[in-house]
């Protein structure tokens, strides 16, 4: 059975601003517009950077749009778009 009433929340005693739900719409909408990161943590990737040099490693973490590298010489930190799959 479908309710006719729904109650607000207002009324619940938590105070809804349109201020605030529109900027939880504005963010929603950001994150979608944002580049992704298509790799997973577990990966096998190879990074290739100027400034970091070349690492072969597995991906540890995802922030953004940086990878943090698991390699055997240490972890490094990558730009997703450094990086490219293992062959």
């Amino acid at each position: 059975m479908v309710k006719a009433h729904v109650q607000d929340l207002a009324s619940m005693g938590r105070p809804v601003r349109f201020s605030s739900l529109s900027a939880s719409a504005w963010d929603r909408v950001r994150v979608t517009l944002v580049p992704r990161c298509p790799y997973r943590v577990g990966d096998a990737v190879v990074g290739d950077d100027p400034f970091n040099g070349r690492h072969e490693g597995i991906v540890m973490s995802l922030r953004g749009s940086s990878v943090e590298l698991g390699t055997a010489a240490g972890v490094f930190f990558y730009d997703h778009r450094h990086l490219r799959r293992l062959d």
